[in-house]
This record gives structure tokens, C-alpha cells and sequence, in this order.
């Protein structure tokens, strides 16, 4: 089996939800939080490596992977990053941890964001990577972004919309967004992509990761406009692929410091899915930015 081999699982249970946890390596905490259409699977390259350095705890995030997928609220407020955040917090208390580290990717990371937010005195540093808020996207929407990321305005669609659509052939439309939002050429894990599918061909899944586009597009942005004043008080290392949407499309940096007071980054050599695509670059940004704890 990829990645569980060297790791140990377990399902912890939140307020609101069962989350499949696998944890594995010694050292300081480390969560890391996969992004759509993926699971902790993502991690398969990098975690080898941190695991000599860090406790690395790498979770499904509800709705996701092997986690449980409650059915969407009218409100969407069930998927909403403020429920995905408390769930993590919840999962690194039952292990013993108040204070840890985290990094995240897409959805990961937006659930990083508002981990970030709402519980501050238990984040010493975090890394967000290939976003920018929630918020500054849906705010600056223009044919390049619409275009691009059709997926926001298409998962977000009502009446089992886009859950039957994709339910068609689940397999076909991950692997496409796989193949549009990485760079050209990149290849991705047999083993990781089968893992992917397996998971993603399930109804609840396609409805649960719908109704986390759905709490984005409404319940999240009303949590980001109430606070808007408010500014991510740990350091925070942004990360992006070179050969993606984000790079060509926003000032990252720029962006980010509008919403944190420490911010440092850089662009890597590849597209959207940094994990798989510059799995070593992403060792060695996130080993040298969590090596001291604040």
C-alpha cells in the first residue's frame, strides 16, 4: 500500500465527524491538510522525507478520502472552513497537541486560512500553498479566472446538479483535473491516482466535496467578510506552482500580506499539485521554514 506502510491509522472522532487519520515519523507536529480532488494520499512523496524531522499527523479532511461525509446542511455550513478548522483542531488535541504546525494545499489550505484565524494561540507557523483567499478570488472573478477555475462556479451548482454529472464517470473527471491544473508533462503515481479514484467514485464523496465548493461560495465568504480586519498572526510561508493559474494571475505575495503580518514565499518549478509535481522542493521549503518553532 502507498504511504500507510510506514505510517499508523486511526479515525478520530470530532463534533462533527469521524476523521481517517494517519500519523507517523517523531519530532515537532506537523498537520498536513490535502487539497480537491485528493486525499492525505497527496503526501505519498514528501512524507517519507519530513517524517525524520517531524510527528507528521495527515488526515482526510471531511467529506474526503476515508473520513466521514455528512450530508450537506441548507446553509452549507457543514462544509464550511470554520467546521473543517475545528475538526483538525479537534484531531491534534486527541493526540496531546495544543500548539503544532500546519501546512495545507487547496481545499487544505483554505482550512488552513481559517485554522489561522479562529484559533491563533494554537498555530506557531503556518503554510498555505497554491491559493490566494477565498475571499480576493471570488472578489477579482474575471473571464481568466472563471475560465480557468470553472469548477468553483460548476461544483456550486444546485439540485444535484453537478454531484450527477459527475457521478457519470467519476474516474474521467478526476483525472482531468488532475491533468488541466498540473503542468505539462507531469506524471502522477499510479498507486496515488487508483487511491484517488477509489475514493472520489463514491456519491457521498462527489456530494460532500460539491457541498465544500457550496459552503465557499456562501457561508465562508460571510466568515471572511466579518473578518476581514482581522490579519493571520503566525509566520506564514506561501507556496506556488510556477506553471499554474495563480502565478500568472496574482501579485501572491502582495495578496497575502493584505491578510497576514509575517509573510515569506516563493514560486516552484511546477503547476498546481506541488506535492507530486516538486515533491523535494517542497521538502526543503517546509524543513527550513518549520525548523525553529516561532
Amino acid at each position: 500500500m502507498i504511504f500507510e506502510d510506514q505510517f499508523t491509522k486511526t479515525t478520530v472522532k470530532t463534533a462533527g465527524a469521524q476523521i481517517n487519520v494517519l500519523q507517523g515519523g517523531s519530532g515537532a507536529p506537523l498537520l498536513l491538510l490535502h487539497g480537491y480532488p485528493q486525499t492525505h494520499v497527496m503526501w505519498h512523496e514528501v512524507a517519507p522525507h519530513l517524517m525524520q524531522n517531524f510527528h507528521l499527523i495527515c488526515p482526510d479532511l471531511r467529506g474526503y478520502g476515508d473520513s466521514s461525509k455528512p450530508f450537506g446542511s441548507a446553509d452549507h455550513a457543514t462544509y464550511s472552513k470554520r467546521e473543517m478548522a475545528k475538526d483538525m483542531v479537534e484531531v491534534m488535541a486527541s493526540l496531546g497537541y495544543s500548539e503544532f504546525f500546519v501546512a495545507g494545499h487547496d481545499r487544505g489550505a483554505r482550512v488552513v486560512h481559517r485554522m489561522a484565524l479562529d484559533y491563533p494561540e494554537k498555530i506557531n507557523k503556518a503554510c498555505v500553498m497554491d491559493i490566494v483567499p477565498t475571499h480576493h478570488m471570488f472578489k477579482t472573478t474575471d473571464q481568466q479566472f472563471a475560465t480557468s477555475y470553472y469548477h468553483w462556479y460548476f461544483l456550486i451548482q444546485p439540485d444535484n446538479l453537478p454531484e450527477r454529472m459527475i457521478g457519470a464517470d467519476p474516474a474521467y473527471y478526476l483525472g482531468e483535473s488532475l491533468k488541466r491544473w498540473s503542468a505539462s508533462g507531469a506524471v502522477f503515481k499510479k498507486q496515488a491516482v487508483d487511491e484517488y479514484i477509489r475514493c472520489f467514485s463514491s456519491a457521498e464523496t462527489i456530494h460532500a466535496s460539491c457541498e465544500d465548493y457550496r459552503a465557499a461560495a456562501s457561508i465562508d465568504l460571510k466568515h471572511d467578510q466579518q473578518d476581514m480586519s482581522q490579519k493571520i498572526k503566525s509566520p506564514l510561508l506561501v507556496l506556488w506552482g510556477a506553471e499554474g493559474f495563480i502565478e500568472r494571475n496574482y501579485d501572491v505575495l502582495g495578496v497575502w500580506r493584505e491578510h497576514a503580518l509575517n509573510v515569506q514565499g516563493k514560486s516552484l518549478q511546477c503547476g498546481h499539485f506541488l506535492a507530486e509535481e516538486a515533491p523535494l522542493a517542497v521538502c526543503a521549503e517546509l524543513m527550513r521554514f518549520f525548523d525553529h518553532p516561532k
